[in-house]
């Protein structure tokens, strides 16, 4: 009797903290999007052994991330030009047994593969979180959409994800009017 009343009890307090949790994460979105989202919970069940595997959909590392877009277009411009030239290592015409692909031209495969030892050692070591960044953008696009469980656990974690992109973009929206009033301020100085 007194271990039923145990389990009960520890049903009732799991059930207690899983909803707290879950109205406590929604409160940061607008009511609106609360409401449909808790709907949607109830369509997209899971079990909250599945929900809380420790493995969110969108990875908060990511998100945490603090760079600038240039530095990961770079990488990925940089990461593209190793491919390129690694094609163009593949594609180049064999040496003949002279010595030279034809005669008068030089081995292009040199020169090709000292370009891409050059671009390699730079993505390695100037690179490296940008990199980290863009693989993790390409398991974003890997994310399977027809997976129920993804489903859910998504629905789960966009109102925190919700915050923090529209905190984040009020935070950049604020930095370039201070940048703005920071510039005006100087030109009024200047005259």
């Amino acid at each position: 009797m007194a271990a039923a009343a145990r389990a009960v009890l520890g049903l009732s307090l799991c059930l207690c903290l899983c909803l707290c949790l879950c109205l406590c994460q929604v409160q940061k979105a607008p009511l609106m999007m609360n409401r449909a989202i808790q709907n949607l919970l109830q369509i997209y069940k899971i079990p909250p052994k599945e929900r809380f595997n420790g493995q969110p959909v969108f990875s908060r590392e990511l998100l945490a991330t603090k760079m600038e877009a240039k530095d990961v277009l770079m990488s990925a411009v940089l990461r593209t030009y190793e491919e390129l030239l690694a094609h163009m290592i593949r594609m180049s015409p064999a040496p003949t047994a002279g010595g030279s692909v034809a005669e008068g031209e030089a081995d292009p495969s040199a020169d090709l593969s000292y370009l891409l030892k050059r671009v390699q050692d730079l993505r390695k070591y100037r690179y490296q979180e940008p990199d980290r960044l863009l693989e993790g953008l390409r398991k974003i696009q890997q994310v399977q959409l027809d997976n129920l469980v993804v489903q859910s656990k998504a629905l789960w974690e966009l109102p925190s994800l919700y915050s923090d992109a529209s905190s984040l973009a009020d935070s950049a929206r604020a930095g370039r009017l201070r940048r703005r009033r920071a510039n005006v301020k100087a030109r009024r100085a200047r005259t």
